[in-house]
């Protein structure tokens, strides 16, 4: 991939690191922002958000300039449409097992001829409510980060067909489901799942396309940057209020001898 349009569509900084966006606070998603996140990952896949909540974490984090993307639900040419129109950079689609699959999130992601994206730019968010609406159509389908994660057994035996399908620039493994689809829950680092994902590793590569991962306890990120990933979602803002919230009552805990 070209570097100014690598640029374009993951940010000003390679490798790149973020964080999941669940909590769909704005003012806490501000303050991820502000901290100097590279790119913020909205999640509708298991955060308990809306397109109109993600819509506000966008409006939250828009100041301080993180690329925005959105793990949609589930490969749903409705739902991809809608969090592109709502202005997202990108869209990451969960367990994508095929090139198949991986073809439906482009056609659904990118306008034609390319793909077959419904037109709406003269009112959508995405193009500033129509304000840069003909900017918006000539320039969007070399802008836009399509993410695809592998998360099953039947995604890494398909692993390079969906790393070369046209249009999709990352893959994203997903450790956890696919420990899971295995055999092997909770065993991120087994040495069957770690086998596995090396193979998506080297198909990804192979194919010129950007790798994308998140930490496991034996490979944490310094790890993942060595092993040449290009973004990293390095935990998130439930994890981050979680960890604050025990560690200072822990300490005030000591404090009191209790």
């Amino acid at each position: 991939m070209a570097n100014e349009q690598l640029r374009r569509k993951l940010g000003n900084h390679h490798p790149a690191f973020g964080c999941w966006i669940d909590l769909f606070s704005p003012m806490a998603t501000e303050i991820i922002a502000q901290a100097g996140n590279d790119c913020l990952m909205i999640d509708l896949e298991h955060g308990p958000g809306s397109v109109l909540d993600a819509i506000a974490q966008m409006q939250a984090a828009r100041a301080y300039g993180p690329k925005i993307f959105v793990r949609v639900s589930h490969n749903s040419y409705a739902e991809i449409k809608r969090v592109l129109d709502a202005g997202a950079d990108g869209v990451m689609i969960p367990s994508v097992s095929s090139a198949s699959e991986a073809k439906a999130a482009v056609e659904a992601a990118l306008y034609a001829p390319r793909g077959k994206r419904g037109v709406a730019s003269t009112i959508v968010r995405g193009a500033d409510y129509g304000v840069r609406a003909t900017e918006y159509l000539e320039n969007f389908n070399d802008e836009i980060m399509i993410i695809c994660q592998i998360e099953d057994a039947e995604g890494v035996e398909k692993a390079a067909e969906i790393a070369t399908t046209d249009g999709v620039d990352m893959i994203f493994i997903g450790p956890s489901d696919l420990s899971a689809d295995l055999g092997y829950p909770g065993q991120t680092d087994h040495p069957v799942v770690m086998a596995a994902i090396a193979k998506v590793e080297k198909a990804v590569k192979q194919a010129g396309k950007l790798l994308g991962a998140i930490p496991t306890p034996k490979r944490q990120a310094a790890v993942l940057y060595d092993d040449g990933y290009d973004m990293v979602l390095d935990g998130g803002d439930i994890g981050f209020l979680v960890k604050g919230a025990r560690v200072k009552a822990d300490e005030l805990r000591s404090i009191l001898g209790r």
